[in-house]
């Protein structure tokens, strides 16, 4: 028995220093930098975070921050804050959000929310939520939409919208919704949450689920339209809702629903994969695969949302769209009104963010990590 005892504690003490070591192998990936503009330390946007989705099952999702006081682009800055994470920021970084002194990132295959430090970018805490998807607040409180299940499973059960305490970061409530819920808007005490029910193509949902926020209870849902997907609320009390369509002869739209009586009031018969609402003016920009050729149709446009009519402007004007292969992700400096545009590139290889001045010209870009795609403005 002594023997057994003391051969154990050999084992256990030399697989102990294995570990050690390989603790001590395991490298970070450094943070790299890039100086894109003069220092402006008196920029109403001190910076703003850029998340990088990453390809699933390879745990490369990663954050940047275009830092403007110094003028410096720096990639990869999860890792360099957070050395004892090895598996970095995780797999498929689907949202990303500031409320208060902290940053959210839904982290979506590895089933959580990274909670940090808004302004170093330091780890606080991880919510462990199955598939989530996206993230909003309102009157201290989270809403994390999660499509449950495992990913792709066409059986998955409905999704649901969860409620945080920011302060605790404990889940307090949570309430069912459609299939695959995707994003959210809040206007008013009304919470309304985009359906898109994407495992089941031949079954899409068509729903925006309307939630209200007092008992945090389900109390309608709206027909919209097929797969549903992007929630924007302008400031005239409306949600901008998009329709991915079927990617053969459902084509993508614009609706656009009264939250006054939670009907549909307009609709739009263009592209729109995302959209930016900044005072009176949609942003937006269409990615549309079609099974059909095989080939994405790629388009831009603005739409002003007072008076609910597309404009013949373009946020892009000097031909740079040629050079977007994807565009991903898009954001306005309400200051200024530069537009920030993303482009994915490969989807496996590092993309490009472009910003552009008010009469579409490009300004500068810069290299960003894989499948850059959701943004976090840092205001003073």
């Amino acid at each position: 028995m002594k023997t057994n005892r003391s051969a154990a504690l050999i084992v256990f003490s030399l697989l102990g220093l294995f570990l050690s070591a390989c603790r001590k192998d395991v490298q970070v990936i450094p943070e790299e930098q890039d100086r894109v503009l003069p220092a402006d330390p008196s920029r109403q946007l001190q910076g703003f975070y850029l998340v990088n989705e990453g390809n699933m099952g390879m745990n490369k999702a990663s954050l940047d921050y275009m830092d403007f006081s110094t003028g410096i682009y720096r990639r990869n800055i999860y890792n360099q804050q957070n050395p004892a994470q090895i598996n970095g920021l995780g797999d498929v970084a689907n949202d990303i959000a500031i409320y208060g002194s902290k940053l959210y990132v839904v982290v979506n295959a590895s089933n959580k929310v990274e909670v940090m430090e808004a302004k170093t970018g330091k780890r606080i805490r991880q919510i462990n939520i199955t598939n989530a998807r996206y993230i909003t607040f309102s009157a201290g409180k989270a809403y994390v939409s999660a499509y449950l299940g495992k990913i792709g499973v066409p059986n998955a059960p409905n999704g649901v919208v969860i409620q945080i305490d920011t302060t605790s970061l404990a889940e307090e409530k949570r309430v069912e919704v459609g299939r695959q819920p995707e994003e959210m808007a809040v206007v008013g005490q009304k919470l309304y949450v985009a359906n898109s029910g994407g495992y089941t193509p031949l079954n899409y949902d068509t729903r925006v689920s309307v939630i209200d926020l007092n008992s945090f209870t389900l109390v309608k849902n709206i027909e919209v339209a097929i797969n549903l997907h992007r929630v924007k609320a302008d400031r005239y009390g409306d949600i901008y809702v998009t329709s991915r369509g079927n990617y053969l002869d459902i084509h993508s739209k614009i609706f656009v629903i009264d939250t006054k009586t939670d009907e549909i009031k307009t609709r739009f018969d263009i592209g729109a994969s995302n959209l930016a609402i900044d005072d009176d003016i949609a942003y937006f920009y269409g990615s549309e695969w079609s099974n059909h050729t095989g080939k994405f149709s790629l388009s831009y446009g603005m739409l002003d949302v007072k008076e609910e009519k597309i404009l013949s402007k373009k946020f892009i004007t000097d031909g740079t769209e040629a050079n977007i292969m994807i565009p991903y992700g898009i954001a306005i400096d309400k200051y200024t009104k530069e537009v920030f545009v993303t482009d994915a590139r490969d989807y496996v290889s590092p993309g490009v963010l472009y910003c552009f001045d008010p009469s579409g010209k490009k300004k500068w870009s810069v290299v960003t990590g894989d499948i850059p795609a959701h943004f976090a403005m840092v205001y003073k």
